[in-house]
C-alpha cells in the first residue's frame, strides 16, 4: 500500500516538473525558430508582433526561460520535484559554462573598459572562473542550471534594455569587420535557446544519467532538425526560383501516352524536352544537357562499381590483413577527399592526350569514375565486412567453394551497403562542374544531344569498336548552369541568362533526385530479397 502511495506522489511531483520543463522546451524551440527567421529576414526587426517589438519579444523570452529553469533547479534542490541529480555537474559542463561566461566577461570588459588586452582578458578570466565554480561545486541540479539561467537573464536584460538594438554596431579592435545588432541579437538568442532546451531537457528526466542523456538527445534532435530545415529551404529556394521557367509553355495534353490501348494525359514541358536554341525553338530547353549528364553518370558507374566491388572482395576475402591493406585504406580515404579539380587536371594532362586529343564524353566518364571509385571501394568493403561469418561457415560446411560462397552469399548480402555507397557517390559526381570544364565540355548550348547509341561502329582492327560520339565533347547540366549564370553567355528572347540558369538548376536537382530514387529502389529490392531468402 505504501509503495502505491509513494508511486502516486512521484508521478504527481514529476508531472509538475514535466509540464513546466516541456513548456520551457517548447518556448525555447519557438524562440530558436524565430531567431533563425530573423536572421533570414523573414521577420522584420523593426516590426511589432503580439503588440511587442521583436527584440523585446526575444529578450523577454530569455527572461521566461531563465525564471523557469531556476524554478526547476530550486524545486529539485529542495525536494519539491522528484529527481536523481549527481553530486556535481561534471568537468565538461563546468568547462563549457566557464567558457561562455568568459566570453561574456571579455566582451563586457572590451565594450565598457576598452580594447586593451589586459582589460578584456581580466574580465574574461574573472567571469570564466566564477562561472566554472558555480557549475562545478553545487549539486548537479543547481550546477548545470544556475549559471545558464543567470547567463540567459543577462542576455535578456542587455537586449530588452536596448544596450544592443537594431542600430547598434560592434566594431572590435582586433578586426575590421562590423557586427550590427540586427544580426548579433538573433545569433545570441539562438545560442541562448539551445542552452535553455538542454537545461530543461535535463530537468525533465530528473537530472542524473537519464537527464544528461535526454539533454544530449534534445541537442542532437535540434541539430538534425536544423540540417533538414536547411536542406528543405535550399530545395524550396531552387524550386521557387526555377519552377516558372521549367513550366514555361507546359501543357496537359490528352492521348499523348497510350497504355494497353488507353490514351492517358501527358504533361508536355518544352523546357525539359527541347534544345537550347535554333530558328524554330520558342522555349529553349535542356534536353541535350540532360542526356549528357545521364551518359556521364552511367559511364562513371559502369567504370567504378565493378572495379570497386572487385577490389573490396579481394581486400576483404583474399588479401591478408597487414600493411598492404592499411596502405590501400589510407590511399582510398585520401583519394575520396581529393578536390575534384585535381581529378580534372589529371584527366587533362594524362587522359585527354592519349584517348581523344580533346574534350570528350569518354574522358569525362573516366574522370568521374575515378572520383567515384574510392567511395565505392570504402563502402563495399565495409558492407562485405558486415556480412556475418556464420553465413560463410554455413556455405563452406555444405561443400561450396570460396568463390561460390562469395558470389552467392557474401555479395548479395552486401549489396544494400554497396548501393548506398553508389547513391552517395552519384550525388557528388552528377553535380560536379570543375572537372567538366577541363575534360568534357564543348559548346555549352548545343542544338542536339550526344548520339552515343547510334554512333557505335565495328572494325576488324583494334580497338574493334569505335564510337565518335563518345570521343566528342558535349554539354551537361552543371556545365550549362555554370555557363548561363556565372559566365552569362546565354542569350534568348524567352529567358535571361539568370532565369535560364535557375531553370537548369531545378532540372539538375530533379535528375539527381531521380537517380537517388533508382538507387533507393534497388537497395530496397535487395534487402527484401535477402529477408525473403
Amino acid at each position: 500500500m505504501s509503495n502505491v502511495e509513494r508511486t502516486g506522489l512521484v508521478v504527481r511531483d514529476s508531472s509538475i516538473s514535466g509540464v513546466l520543463s516541456s513548456a520551457l522546451i517548447a518556448t525555447a524551440a519557438l524562440v530558436f525558430i524565430a531567431s533563425w527567421a530573423t536572421i533570414f529576414q523573414w521577420l522584420d526587426v523593426g516590426s511589432r508582433y503580439l503588440g511587442v517589438r521583436l527584440f523585446d519579444l526575444l529578450g523577454g523570452s530569455l527572461f521566461v526561460l531563465s525564471a523557469g529553469l531556476l524554478a526547476l533547479a530550486l524545486g529539485s534542490r529542495f525536494g519539491g520535484v522528484d529527481g536523481t541529480p549527481s553530486d556535481d555537474a561534471g568537468l565538461t559542463v563546468a568547462a563549457v559554462v566557464g567558457l561562455l561566461w568568459a566570453v561574456v566577461g571579455g566582451l563586457a570588459a572590451a565594450q565598457w573598459g576598452g580594447n586593451e588586452p589586459v582589460v578584456w582578458l581580466s574580465g574574461a578570466l574573472a567571469l570564466g572562473v566564477l562561472g566554472s565554480a558555480t557549475a562545478l561545486f553545487p549539486r548537479e541540479d543547481l550546477g548545470s542550471t544556475l549559471p545558464v539561467a543567470l547567463l540567459l537573464a543577462v542576455l535578456g536584460y542587455v537586449i530588452v534594455a536596448g544596450h544592443i538594438n537594431v542600430g547598434w554596431i560592434w566594431t572590435p579592435g582586433w578586426t575590421d569587420a562590423e557586427f550590427p545588432g540586427s544580426e548579433l541579437v538573433p545569433i545570441l538568442v539562438v545560442h541562448g535557446a539551445l542552452l535553455g532546451i538542454w537545461c530543461a531537457a535535463k530537468a525533465k528526466r530528473g537530472y542524473g544519467a537519464q537527464g544528461r542523456q535526454y539533454g544530449a538527445y534534445a541537442l542532437i534532435g535540434i541539430a538534425v532538425f536544423s540540417i533538414l530545415g536547411v536542406l528543405a529551404l535550399l530545395i524550396a529556394f531552387i524550386v521557387v526560383q526555377g519552377v516558372d521557367v521549367v513550366l514555361t509553355g507546359a501543357s496537359l495534353t490528352g492521348g499523348a501516352l497510350s497504355l494497353f490501348g488507353v490514351s492517358l494525359p501527358w504533361i508536355e514541358a518544352p523546357f525539359v524536352t527541347s534544345v537550347p536554341g535554333g530558328l524554330f525553338v520558342e522555349v529553349p530547353g535542356v534536353m541535350p544537357a540532360i542526356v549528357g549528364t545521364l551518359w556521364l553518370v552511367f559511364g562513371a558507374v559502369a567504370f567504378a562499381v565493378p572495379l570497386g566491388v572487385g577490389a573490396a572482395v579481394f581486400l576483404t576475402e583474399y588479401a591478408e590483413q597487414g600493411r598492404f591493406t592499411q596502405l590501400v585504406e589510407v590511399a582510398t580515404n585520401g583519394l575520396w577527399s581529393t578536390p575534384s579539380i585535381v581529378f580534372g587536371l589529371f584527366g587533362l594532362a594524362f587522359l585527354v592526350p592519349r584517348i581523344s586529343g580533346g574534350n570528350s564524353i569518354f574522358v569525362g566518364q573516366l574522370v568521374l569514375g575515378f572520383m567515384l571509385l574510392p567511395l565505392v571501394l570504402i563502402t563495399s568493403r565495409e558492407a562485405i565486412k558486415a556480412v556475418p561469418d556464420e553465413h560463410r561457415d554455413a556455405s563452406a560446411a555444405l561443400g561450396v567453394s570460396k568463390w561460390e560462397t562469395i558470389r552467392s552469399v557474401v555479395i548479395p548480402s552486401a549489396m544494400p551497403g554497396v548501393i548506398t555507397g553508389v547513391i552517395l557517390g552519384v550525388g557528388r559526381i552528377a553535380g560536379e562542374t570543375a572537372p567538366l570544364l577541363l575534360v568534357f565540355g564543348g559548346a555549352p548550348f548545343p542544338s542536339s544531344g550526344p548520339q552515343v547509341l547510334q554512333s557505335f561502329r565495328f572494325s576488324t582492327r583494334p580497338p574493334f569498336v569505335i564510337n565518335d560520339a563518345l570521343l566528342s565533347p558535349a554539354s551537361a547540366l552543371p556545365y550549362q548552369l555554370y555557363s548561363s549564370i556565372t559566365a552569362g553567355v546565354f542569350d534568348h528572347s524567352a529567358f535571361s541568362s539568370t532565369e535560364y540558369g535557375w531553370g537548369t538548376a531545378l532540372v539538375l536537382l530533379l535528375v539527381v533526385i531521380g537517380l537517388y530514387a533508382v538507387g533507393v529502389g534497388s537497395r530496397r529490392y535487395f534487402r527484401r530479397k535477402i529477408h525473403h531468402e
